[in-house]
């Protein structure tokens, strides 16, 4: 009995002797094999080298990540001292363990050494083993929702992960989780500080695991966005090692930067945690714009195949475009009242445009019901055509669909480099120009919206005989182009400051100026559309006798998209309050000569007191990332 009592009692001690010993074991290990060093232990810790001499630094701003108090700039220690901690006792709070808490780092080790970790304690994870019940670890799906002007912090699109189940095919994708990065903004922020504090890194960046469907909701229905879902290549394995790093990831914080460290690098430093061998974000400098992370996914063959989930403003105006005009109106008096199923009009149309007229009405009426609310009379036309929908039993309208032109990582690359050879008032010039990001109205349509500008840090040399000028800094421009029909009333608008050459008094002059305007736009024929703005401008000129004078004008033009290129022929002005005025004339046309490379042509006559001037130009335009 006394024996009994005895290896009762040292037992405990036995062990911890043991498992003091296999853990002084690993850590010599450790230093033998350097493991710090090691591609998925510095991925795991999101350390980016700080220079050549082996330096390190974790893009984490987080203490609560690290183990070691110097672990966001030091490996080696935070490797050890997470080792340690896996060997710890103290299991008070199962929840708080190291085990529990950095998940992924835990398997990883007890691949590394022989032993398997096996002398360190057993502990539990409650809310690991709760939350690991609602995420899935199968497969993983890449998702672009697509640009979406009217919301500042979407206007590039951006990029999530789907995490899948192994039974997709059987079950809705809507089952899945989704995986987003996003800024922590505050309430009160409106547009103009979500963008400085997102240029400025004023917020903080958190992951959040979700399910699926409420993404689809707020993109594809809330913000009518398409959505390009690309699955990739992921083994089950692979897949499971961002579900454990994620859970490490949940509630830390990560400094948010709108250009660089946003929503896309994020989601590539997963995917090198899922598979080391992957090197996607050493390519991404001053910027990692969503669509170009969607390309370097593709260069390194991650995608498997391509769906494509069309938003409910997109699967509309496509079933319209099946429909004459006559054919149009009626559908709108179908969602106004669905007695006009009954009456000749409707009666008199084919089988095959009935279910397109029925389908047609019965979305917009779902449309509006997303957009206004819900509407008792709404509600009522909606449920009176459905019953109808349902009345043919080989019910089938035709669903929108995409060409491989239209694929979001098709298109041109973001940054563009332009060279300009003209002339202005009898003088030659050439002009070297600059753009950080990312699509003009001219530029090849290919994988971007039509009627869409979204132009940031454009720069513009002119050297002539006699000088060598900035001829231009823009700093924000944007151009929203979005036609309106019986259907949609959107409003179109323009907003673009910087610095620009003015001519005054007979010379040119440097002025800065914030210039916006709203109006309408018509898509006159396919593929062409009629704008009309009216502007304002806030100009300041060392030339005026106020510091900043106020103008108010106009813009309206003809833009046209052809397989062969895109042209875009412009009218605007304005009169300021000191009695300047300018008008201008403008014609450009726009040639692809293949994805990244275009000619160009630009045709420009002004008018102001005293003086009409014309400039001529070729330009070339080479697009990189």
């Amino acid at each position: 009995m006394l024996v009994y009592l005895l290896l009762f009692l040292t037992s405990p001690v036995m062990a911890n002797n043991h498992a003091n010993g296999e853990l002084a074991q690993n850590i010599q290990l450790a230093h033998q094999l350097k493991l710090w060093q090691k591609t998925e232990w510095l991925n795991l810790i999101h350390y980016q080298p700080e220079n050549s001499r082996g330096k390190y630094l974790s893009q984490v701003d987080d203490p609560r990540f690290f183990l070691a108090p110097d672990g966001k700039q030091n490996p080696e220690n935070e490797l050890i001292a997470t080792l340690k901690a896996l060997y710890s006792n103290r299991i008070d709070s199962p929840d708080d363990h190291a085990q529990c808490r950095f998940i992924a780092r835990y398997h990883w080790l007890i691949q590394q050494f022989s032993n398997h970790l096996k002398q360190a304690p057993s502990v539990n994870c409650p809310s690991y083993n709760e939350w690991r019940k609602n995420v899935p670890e199968h497969k993983v799906t890449l998702i672009f929702p697509a640009y979406h002007l009217n919301s500042p912090s979407s206007m590039f699109g951006h990029t999530l992960l789907r995490i899948d189940p192994d039974n997709l095919e059987q079950n809705s994708s809507w089952l899945s989780m989704a995986v987003n990065f996003g800024a922590n903004i505050e309430a009160s922020d409106n547009s103009i500080l979500f963008a400085i504090k997102g240029l400025a890194g004023g917020y903080h960046g958190n992951f959040i695991v979700t399910p699926y469907y409420k993404k689809i909701k707020e993109y594809n229905r809330q913000e009518n966005r398409d959505i390009w879902e690309y699955p990739l290549n992921l083994t089950p394995q692979e897949t499971r090692r961002i579900v454990l790093h994620l859970w490490e990831l949940k509630g830390i914080n990560f400094d948010y930067y709108f250009f660089d460290e946003n929503c896309s690098y994020r989601l590539l430093e997963l995917l090198e945690v899922a598979r080391p061998s992957l090197e996607l974000k050493q390519q991404f400098g001053l910027t990692a714009i969503p669509v170009d992370t969607v390309r370097a996914i593709e260069q390194a063959n991650l995608i498997e195949s391509i769906d494509y989930r069309p938003s409910q403003y997109t699967s509309i105006n496509y079933l319209l475009r099946q429909l004459t005009p006559q054919q149009q109106a009626l559908v709108h008096h179908l969602s106004q009242d669905a007695s006009e199923i009954d009456r000749s009009l409707f009666r008199q149309q084919d089988k095959s445009t009935q279910m397109i007229m029925l389908d047609t009405a019965y979305r917009y009426l779902r449309f509006q019901q997303n957009d206004q609310g819900r509407s008792e009379g709404n509600a009522r036309t909606s449920f009176q055509l459905l019953q109808e929908i349902n009345k043919a039993a080989d019910f089938n309208a035709p669903q929108p669909a995409y060409e491989a032109y239209q694929q979001p990582e098709k298109g041109h690359l973001s940054k563009r480099l332009s060279l300009a050879a003209g002339e202005q008032f009898e003088q030659s010039f050439v002009d070297i120009k600059f753009r950080m990001s990312f699509h003009s109205l001219e530029d090849n349509i290919n994988g971007f919206l039509e009627g869409a500008q979204i132009n940031l840090g454009s720069l513009s040399f002119r050297a002539t005989e006699d000088e060598f000028q900035l001829q231009n800094l823009d700093v924000i421009d944007i151009f929203s182009l979005t036609p309106r029909n019986d259907f949609f009333q959107p409003l179109s608008w323009k907003v673009y400051t910087g610095l620009e050459q003015q001519l005054i008094n007979g010379t040119e002059r440097l002025t800065g100026h914030v210039t916006g305007g709203a109006g309408v736009t018509y898509e006159t024929w396919q593929h062409g559309y009629f704008y009309a703005l009216m502007t304002a401008r806030l100009e300041a000129n060392s030339q005026f006798k106020r510091s900043v004078e106020v103008a108010m004008g106009f813009s309206s033009g003809l833009l046209h998209h052809a397989t062969w290129g895109t042209t875009h022929l412009s009218v605007s002005g304005e009169s300021f309050a000191n009695d300047e005025y300018r008008q201008r004339i403008e014609f450009i046309t726009n040639i692809p000569v293949s994805r990244n490379h275009a000619l160009g042509f630009k045709l420009r006559r002004q008018r102001q007191p005293g003086i009409l001037f014309g400039e001529a130009q070729l330009n070339y335009h080479y697009f990189f990332h």
